[in-house]
């Protein structure tokens, strides 16, 4: 598995995506690429990444019945992804299906993408969950009643806040991997994130993956942005 941070390439367009990366020269990335991106520029976007020679999480959260979940991964195996993801409140039967499409959907020779379930969203606070979604709990029992969800269903892990992630391994294993957006450098902005760390402290407190966006991707020097928080996440 990947140690690299993960870049989140939240750009509307290829264009300015391509214009991105192009300041990483030879570099060979983790990328995600969620909806808006994916959406908008479809299966040739992935296709040219790959042939970049980046790696890529296809962050589109699928949420829908069993069957047609199932029918959606075996699509998204052929794409030759590396990690994608589906929301764990579709429920075990969902999260089963999506398994075994991915694994009657990779190609011959192929390793299957990595499946992590989302728990509940960085941008989610608990009196948020509470009031819209009725869940009378804490927000830290939804994420880890969530991820255990996820690991009986036999999924490789979550995406999870960094907040959550020692206590996930308490209900799951020390391998399942704990994803976790809301990264930030010291000192920038949290803008619509509410539960937000540093790359040192989410590796300290049990993070596996981290997810950086705004951080890197509105830098001055993007760049040297991510080699900061390569160097942080590294080191830790």
């Amino acid at each position: 598995m990947s140690r690299k941070p993960i870049i989140a390439l939240d750009f509307p367009t290829r264009s300015e995506a391509e214009i991105f990366l192009k300041q990483f020269k030879n570099e060979h990335l983790y990328v995600k690429v969620g909806m808006e991106l994916f959406y908008q520029e479809g299966v040739s976007f992935i296709k040219w990444l790959k042939e970049q020679g980046h790696d890529i999480f296809l962050d589109i959260k699928c949420h829908d019945i069993p069957n047609t979940v199932y029918r959606a991964m075996k699509v998204i195996a052929g794409l030759d992804v590396d990690m994608v993801n589906v929301h764990a409140a579709g429920g075990r039967e969902m999260m089963k299906a999506a398994l075994k499409g991915l694994e009657e959907g990779t190609p011959s020779g192929k390793n299957r993408p990595v499946l992590i379930g989302v728990t509940q969203l960085t941008s989610t606070s608990e009196e948020q969950m509470q009031q819209e979604q009725l869940i009378s709990g804490s927000l830290k029992e939804s994420v880890l009643h969530y991820a255990t969800l996820t690991y009986e269903s036999g999924l490789d892990g979550v995406v999870c806040s960094a907040l959550e992630a020692s206590e996930i391994v308490d209900v799951t294993s020390e391998h399942f991997l704990r994803v976790t957006p809301g990264i930030r450098m010291l000192g920038d902005k949290v803008h619509d994130q509410k539960r937000v760390v540093t790359p040192g402290k989410a590796r300290s407190i049990g993070s596996t993956m981290i997810v950086i966006g705004r951080s890197i991707t509105q830098a001055e020097d993007p760049l040297s942005a991510y080699q900061k928080a390569k160097k942080e996440w590294e080191l830790e």
